[in-house]
């Protein structure tokens, strides 16, 4: 066949199938798929392929997604397959695209056109191979487009495509039964199509209607009976029979749908005997698929109205199947008796040893499927060979899902079946021991609330004799090491209720033992939480009895550790034991009320005892309270509107500023701070020239850099300027200096008192004069020099002395103020200081400006009232030199100094102005500094490279990094 290749299939082709089935490896068949992958991803797209090795590239496009491989790229070209008016290349287009294809690819909607024309075509074929598409790839959204046309294709003449439309309709209800629900009586005229194909393809949709609705088909029971028995009498044709049987299929299918409808009706049930037992005695049980069809009549038998000789029909079926070698039928015999002892009890009596000799089959399937059935036989007098049988398997397995299932099993056949006290206390006692924490938390709950409850209603001594032997098997069992949590959770509550309940065992043997399990089980916070609390009960219980109570070394030691432990819930059942054992008999007895664990506690979920206070609450004038579901709503409605804004800042990022920061509560003195780069903030252009430009001559060569980080100075009190928003005429004398006598003006400056009041917002401080004059010595005093100016350079406006220009470790700016304001002395802050230092009130003692070397004479460095005359007096500098020196006005406002110019001759040009312009001030002869030391002076600190005036204006960033 290799030679000829075979079915018109190319020899590469068989090759292909020849070197894939011969592989010995998965890595060694990827390699030969991927291989072949690559070559078809080559040829599949030359130009002119012909039809038959585009066909052939199909099919081998198949083999590879059945191996599974990605061939995605040639799905196109099997939808273009589909196209073509071959019958050959279509309907291996529609096999491949329904292999390829699921109902919501993309390429779905290029079928359906095909599918429509497909469905209308005079040749059959072509109608059911688009039908085969329709039940594969036809969505709910696309069912419209070809629905009309399945209708129409009911009435074919051929019975093929009758059976695919029927098909169709069928899958069309599955998906989406509205879209169908008008057509739900096609289904029953189908039913009595001439064709036995057409008919047995109705009964799967009507088996799905009856199973939603089984009222809605009652009245087609005798339909239903009838075909049944046509079958089973073997009218159909032979082509129908399986292994002699006639039509077994169609058989099942109609026993099940009789099930549904002869489920506790009377009279439907009456008309299905015969023909049932006509089938069970008819069948052959030789054959596998005659064993499904019995087995398929006991399943029914059992869902319809009893009868009796139905019923021992079906068990004299289930007693072949057991008695059966075959692992098969015993099991179809264990489930099928299962279904009959609902029924009729006594057929499990008649089997007993057969199911016992299932529980000795090393079938694993069938011991599970025999428990099941065992569980269903149990009572009273068969419980402990049943149960000691489960449990013993239950040892034996490693399967922790089924044991589980086994242990709360055999809890509940214990506590419905129990022949006596101590087998059930027993048998729980192997269950948790063995199962250990795969049992259920609630089994252990059950326990407890059982051995609380008791057996009998009246009977107290039978519920004593349950508590006595459960506490005695518990004290047996709590000195076997590593017992399950579960199981010590039960032992700790059943010795605190009952440990000293019937006087046999004394309170300091059960706390004793209860100590030894808190200590054995350290690491498990819930076994100590269970042994405190039984610790607990003890001794209230003692207490209650007017005994005196004997705490044990190792309790005390265990309660003293539980006080200091991190558990919350510990410590809190350690105090509350620690206060119990202090209270009187009757406080105890109220508290913990001895064997009232099974009380009924009245909970109160209105609160109606806190009427009187609401009322009283709202008669004062207190609001009513809103339910929960009512103020959502009333929130839903609130923020309807902004739902979007509120969305997009709760799932992105919020670029939005910080609040601004509230003003603080204004002082007599005005506390001095340093700020941290941090509060170095973008502001807008408009922001920093409305700060900067306060004064009438406020205008500074920092402002060609203004676009640049900058101090955010709203809502901060000024020290320098005119006040921001403090009205109080103590904080605003602190807004204007006066230095030897003038007032300064500075554009560098008033930025850095912008980074002082920012400070000032954060950390309030008060800089210490003692830190003064340490900077001053260890800076070589507070004056710096200034850079050599280029021509593009700017200094500070004409109000700035040769202070302006010396300043190292302390920059100052003075705004000038209208003439007449009272003007206060603040010391500025030293921005080379970065300390924090305690806030006074009180101002200092030693103006630092009168300390500025240089600046004044030493000697009149140590007055105060001196500077504050002088300042009083001090003229208005810039009123005096609004006409002076024209040519050397800068653009800001500021004045230029020329390339070669001397700083001694604007310093002698200042002091000669001041001088001029307050002849009655007493310092006239001192004001200005000495040429010769202010040369030397500048000199010294132009080597430390620091420059703080306006001819630096990145000095903050100099100093703060």
């Amino acid at each position: 066949m290799g030679s000829q290749g075979g079915f018109g299939q190319s020899k590469e082709f068989l090759d292909l199938v020849k070197s894939i089935g011969e592989t010995r490896s998965k890595a060694e068949e990827d390699r030969i798929v991927l291989h072949e992958i690559e070559t078809l991803k080559r040829r599949i797209i030359e130009p002119d392929i012909p039809k038959r090795k585009m066909k052939e590239y199909i099919i081998r496009l198949v083999y590879v997604e059945m191996l599974g491989h990605d061939a995605s790229f040639g799905y196109i070209h099997a939808v273009k397959m589909t196209h073509d008016d071959s019958l050959l290349l279509k309907r291996t287009g529609y096999l491949a695209v329904t292999l390829f294809l699921n109902e919501d690819h993309d390429l779905i909607i290029l079928i359906v056109n095909t599918i429509q024309k497909d469905l209308k075509s005079d040749n059959y074929l072509v109608v059911c191979a688009a039908l085969n598409a329709v039940c594969k790839l036809i969505n709910e959204e696309t069912i419209p487009a070809v629905l009309p046309q399945v209708i129409e294709l009911l009435g074919h003449s051929k019975e093929a495509v009758r059976k695919k439309a029927i098909m169709a309709l069928h899958r069309f209800y599955q998906k989406s039964p509205s879209s169908v629900s008008h057509l739900i009586s096609n289904f029953r005229k189908k039913l009595c199509d001439n064709d036995p194909g057409v008919m047995g393809a109705t009964l799967c949709p009507l088996f799905d209607l009856i199973t939603v609705d089984v009222n809605s088909c009652k009245d087609l029971v005798v339909s239903f009976v009838s075909i049944l028995k046509q079958v089973a009498e073997r009218r159909l044709p032979k082509s129908y029979d399986y292994h002699q049987m006639p039509a077994p299929f169609i058989q099942i299918k109609l026993l099940k749908i009789l099930a549904l409808l002869g489920s506790g009706d009377k009279q439907a049930s009456e008309n299905m005997y015969t023909v049932i037992g006509d089938i069970i005695r008819k069948s052959d049980s030789s054959s596998n698929i005659g064993n499904a069809v019995l087995y398929e009549c006991i399943c029914c038998v059992s869902s319809i109205y009893p009868n009796a000789k139905l019923l021992e029909a079906a068990a004299d079926v289930i007693a072949r199947f057991l008695k059966s070698d075959s692992h098969n039928l015993k099991y179809m015999g264990i489930d099928a008796l299962g279904r009959l002892i609902k029924l009729s009890p006594e057929i499990a009596e008649q089997h007993q040893l057969a199911v016992i000799d299932c529980l000795e089959d090393p079938d694993d399937t069938l011991k599970r499927k025999t428990f099941e059935l065992l569980y269903k036989m149990t009572k009273s007098s068969n419980v402990e060979v049943i149960v000691d049988r489960m449990i013993d398997y239950m040892i034996n397995i490693s399967d922790d899902h089924y044991k589980t299932d086994i242990a709360s099993r055999c809890v509940e056949l214990a506590e419905q079946f129990a022949p006596s006290n101590h087998w059930f206390i027993q048998t729980m006692n192997k269950v948790f021991e063995h199962a250990g924490d795969l049992v259920n938390i609630k089994v252990a709950h059950n326990l407890m609330r059982l051995i609380a409850e008791g057996f009998g209603e009246d009977d107290d001594a039978a519920d004593s004799q349950l508590r006595s032997s459960a506490v005695e098997s518990y004290l047996r069992i709590i000195g076997e090491p590593k017992l399950p949590s579960v199981f010590l959770q039960v032992i700790c509550w059943v010795l605190g209720e009952y440990g000293t309940a019937d006087g046999k065992y004394s309170a300091s043997y059960i706390t004793g033992k209860l100590c030894d399990v808190a200590e054995a089980y350290s690491n498990d916070e819930t076994v100590k939480a269970y042994a405190i609390s039984a610790l607990m009960k003890i001794y209230a219980f003692e207490i209650s009895a007017r005994r005196k109570v004997d705490i044990l070394p190792e309790c005390q030691s265990l309660v003293e550790e539980l006080l200091a432990s991190h558990s919350t819930d510990l410590q809190q059942r350690a105090y509350e034991l620690q206060a119990l054992v202090s209270l009187d008999a009757q406080a105890v007895q109220s508290i913990l009320p001895q064997d009232a664990s099974c009380e009924d506690i009245e909970v109160d979920k209105d609160l109606s005892f806190l009427n009187g206070y609401v009322q009283q609450a709202l008669e004062r004038g207190a609001q009513p309270y809103i339910p929960e579901d009512v103020r959502r709503g009333m929130e839903d409605m609130s923020n309807f509107s902004s739902q979007n804004q509120h969305e997009s800042s709760t799932h992105g990022l919020r670029f939005e500023a910080y609040e601004l920061p509230k003003p603080p509560v204004p002082t007599k003195v005005a506390p001095v701070s340093l700020a941290s780069s941090a509060d170095l903030v973008p502001v807008s252009e408009a922001f920093y020239s409305r700060e900067t430009n306060q004064g009438s001559s406020v205008a500074s060569a920092s402002e060609a850099g203004s676009s640049e980080l900058k101090l955010r100075l709203d809502g901060v009190q000024r020290k320098w300027g005119r006040p921001t928003y403090s009205a109080s005429s103590t904080s605003d004398s602190a807004s204007q200096k006066s230095v030897n006598g003038m007032s300064q003006v500075d554009g560098t400056s008033a930025v850095s008192s912008k980074v002082r009041d920012s400070y000032d917002s954060k950390k309030p401080l008060q800089i210490d004069p003692e830190k003064q004059k340490l900077a001053a010595s260890l800076f070589g005093g507070s004056t710096k020099p200034e850079k050599r100016p280029s021509a593009s350079n700017e200094v500070p406006k004409a109000g700035a002395n040769a202070a302006d220009r010396t300043q190292g470790s302390k920059v100052a700016a003075v705004t000038v103020e209208v003439a007449g304001e009272k003007t206060n002395d603040q010391p500025p802050p030293d921005l080379l200081d970065l300390s924090e230092s305690t806030v006074t009130n009180t101002p200092p003692s030693v103006d630092p400006f009168k300390q500025l070397e240089g600046l004044l004479d030493p000697s009149l460095s140590s007055t105060t009232d001196h500077s504050v005359s002088a300042a009083s007096k001090a003229p208005d500098i810039m009123a005096l030199y609004a006409d002076t020196t024209a040519s050397g006005q800068s653009g800001s406002g500021g004045y230029s100094i020329p390339p070669s110019g001397d700083s001694v001759n604007l310093i002698s040009e200042l002091s000669n102005a001041a001088v001029l312009a307050s002849p009655e001030s007493p310092l006239q002869s001192v004001k200005g500094p000495n040429p010769k030391d202010s040369l030397e002076k500048d000199a010294l600190v132009r080597q430390m490279g620091v420059n703080p005036t306006s001819q630096n204006p990145n000095l903050f960033r100099d100093l703060f990094g």
